[in-house]
């Protein structure tokens, strides 16, 4: 079977973009295989065919994980895959009954991002804030900018900004989620 491998990366919280770049390529006739390394991901040639793809971020999924997928399957949703704690699904739209999503409200998207921002997010901005606070300590103690200090600084600023965008992006979603209700 002819494969086709595609590195493609999205944001913490863009699963929904993910989702469609997942049934644009089912579109195009390559379906998802798996995905691997550092997103990393294989597609096999198929039939071009409208399929929904969905994710669902749940890192205790492991404890009840027979349970877990038989939800799913009950509902006609095929499992693929999990990756980086996100659970991967299809169905094809001809099998669905109107516009059909693992998630049936508002509350339960809102929940989802809610521990996407709590096991994903949370950790590294901590991490991120305890550095800010090192590295401010050693600036004030030793205030020589050497070359590569300026460098790391810029590069470091630009995580931050990075961060602060995703956060704000996370709150401008959940709040719409949550004002929906």
């Amino acid at each position: 079977m002819k494969t086709k491998k595609v590195w493609k990366t999205f944001s913490i919280f863009a699963y929904e973009k993910e989702q469609a770049y997942l049934r644009k390529m089912h579109n195009a006739g390559w379906k998802l295989r798996h995905i691997s390394g550092l997103n990393l991901y294989t597609f096999e040639a198929c039939a071009p065919e409208d399929v929904i793809y969905q994710l669902d971020y749940n890192p205790q999924a492991d404890m009840d994980k027979a349970e877990y997928l038989q939800m799913f399957e009950d509902c006609g949703w095929e499992y693929i895959q999990d990756y980086a704690q996100y659970s991967y699904f299809r169905k094809p739209a001809s099998a669905m009954e109107g516009p059909e999503e693992i998630f049936c409200d508002d509350d339960s998207r809102a929940q989802m991002l809610l521990r996407i921002f709590k096991h994903r997010y949370l950790p590294f901005a901590i991490i991120v804030l305890v550095n800010t606070i090192i590295g401010v300590f050693r600036f004030i103690r030793y205030p020589f900018l050497h070359p590569y200090i300026i460098v790391g600084v810029v590069v470091y600023v630009d995580c931050v900004i990075t961060y602060i965008v995703l956060l704000i992006r996370f709150i401008i979603r959940y709040r719409q989620f949550k004002n929906r209700r």
